[in-house]
């Protein structure tokens, strides 16, 4: 995909100050504490701003939720209570981030109302929601379909078509989802249309659906010192127990560990759980809350290793991550240096770690060619695991049945932990509050003692029901 002279990847730091936005906006991003745009932001949005279709290559994490958030809310009109902007996502989870931050921008204007439509949740209060009218819709292909065969979603006043994350959704098999619902907006609308990678099928979708679009790609790239990469050559039959060999010397406390197939991550986990490691897959036939509670146990430290394949874990941006470990080579570099991207993230240091069996030397070269870089080999030989202590993640989670709906929040949980249960703040970790249910991290030495005290308490007055998420 070839960049305009504006959208390099050497791009200096530019503050927000110079776009051409409402004093309700900037008043948010003051408040947020954003003040120099990211790369991704200050490439794209003078361009959206300006009113042109885009293309943007950018990954989780690079800023981009703002870079189509700033346009579609310069382009409302809060007086009126229609459909105004439409974002798709490739699932809940994202589609929940992208409408949190479009509110935390949105709150110094009037009244801009945010509804995500999602699988997973009932039909009846979404359509309820839509009739009292909206501003913006944020959701996944196959529930914004729904509502569009039903009647309920209306996008005559659409002014705004935002594709988050567009080749995961294509990964996920949503394309013909996103047909219709592209041919369901009108014609003299914006599209920005944002993906980490441009394979083939985007490019079907921008030339189908983005009238002369600008285009901006920004390569990743990954500070030398912050993300040690080492390559170790393997025989083929030998990759699994590799995995556990280098677990066992490196001692991450939270390691992504990438496959190229499904088969692949069953079996890795089969193998490294029969060895006593906490480790967990990710994979698209899971159910979803089966899929948040996998990444509510990564994100909190109660899980160290994650086993997934590339489309399930597109879209995972996880604090704090000590390795990347890629089991199985990936044929496309760029897939690759978006993959081991999510380790050495701000002031921390991440390692890199391939196994590679002699069919992957090609692979190898050509990455090493766009990365400029010289591979560096050890065997797995070199290795040696000096403490012989089991590698057990230093937290556990605690599912507490109660959740959004009866009005729990972080704040309750967290003063029935140090209240009542008489814990530290130290000791306890991360609190998601889902729905149905609450998740708290607390340090492992101590949750069996937590779950009995929680269970003969009380949180916001009730009695609940608690357990380990290990049981």
């Amino acid at each position: 995909m070839s960049a305009p002279d504006d959208s390099s990847t050497d791009i200096p730091e530019a503050s927000f100050q110079q776009l051409n936005l409402s004093p309700a906006l900037r008043a948010a991003l003051e408040q947020l504490n954003y003040h120099t745009m990211t790369p991704i932001q200050a490439a794209s949005l003078p361009l959206a701003l300006a009113g042109h279709d885009l293309i943007a290559q950018a990954k989780t994490g690079s800023g981009k939720t703002a870079a189509f958030a700033l346009p579609l809310l310069t382009n409302l009109n809060p007086r009126r209570f229609a459909v105004q902007a439409l974002v798709l996502c490739p699932t809940r989870e994202l589609a929940d981030q992208v409408t949190q931050e479009i509110r935390r921008l949105a709150r110094f204007q009037d009244n801009i109302k945010v509804l995500a439509l999602c699988g997973g949740s009932t039909m009846r209060p979404q359509m309820a929601s839509l009739e009292h009218g909206a501003h913006i819709a944020v959701g996944t292909p196959g529930r914004i379909m729904d509502h569009l065969e039903r009647g309920s979603l209306k996008l005559d006043a659409l002014n705004t078509f935002v594709l988050d994350e567009a080749d995961r959704m294509l990964d996920m098999g949503f394309h013909d989802d996103i047909v219709f619902v592209a041919k369901h907006c009108p014609s003299n609308r914006q599209t920005l249309l944002f993906s980490a990678t441009y394979p083939e099928g985007i490019a079907n979708l921008a030339r189908r659906f983005l009238r002369t679009p600008k285009e901006v790609k920004l390569l990743e790239q990954h500070a030398g010192s912050k993300i040690r990469q080492r390559f170790y050559e393997i025989k083929h039959e030998e990759r699994l127990q590799a995995v556990s060999t280098l677990l066992k010397h490196y001692r991450p406390i939270s390691t992504l560990a990438f496959c190229n197939t499904k088969e692949q991550c069953r079996n890795l986990v089969g193998e490294l759980q029969a060895q006593g490691f906490h480790a967990l897959t990710l994979n698209g036939d899971m159910e979803q809350r089966e899929r948040d509670q996998v990444l509510i146990q990564f994100a909190n430290r109660s899980c160290s290793v994650l086993v997934a394949t590339d489309v399930a874990a597109r879209g995972l941006d996880i604090a704090q991550l000590e390795a990347v470990i890629n089991v199985d080579m990936t044929p496309d570099p760029e897939i690759h240096i978006h993959r081991i991207g999510r380790t050495g993230r701000a002031d921390q240091e991440g390692w890199a770690l391939s196994l590679c069996s002699p069919g992957d030397k090609r692979r190898v070269e050509a990455l090493a060619e766009l990365m400029d870089t010289e591979p560096e080999w050890h065997g797995l030989g070199s290795l040696q695991s000096k403490d012989k202590t089991p590698l057990i993640p230093p937290m556990v989670t605690l599912q507490i049945l109660g959740g959004r709906k009866e009005k729990i929040r972080p704040g309750d949980v967290l003063g029935a932990l140090t209240g009542e249960a008489g814990l530290t703040r130290e000791q306890v970790g991360k609190i998601t509050v889902t729905d149905q249910s609450t998740y708290v991290a607390v340090a492992r030495e101590i949750a069996r003692d937590v779950v009995r005290k929680l269970s003969a308490g009380k949180v916001k007055g009730k009695t609940v029901k608690v357990r380990t998420l290990e049981e």
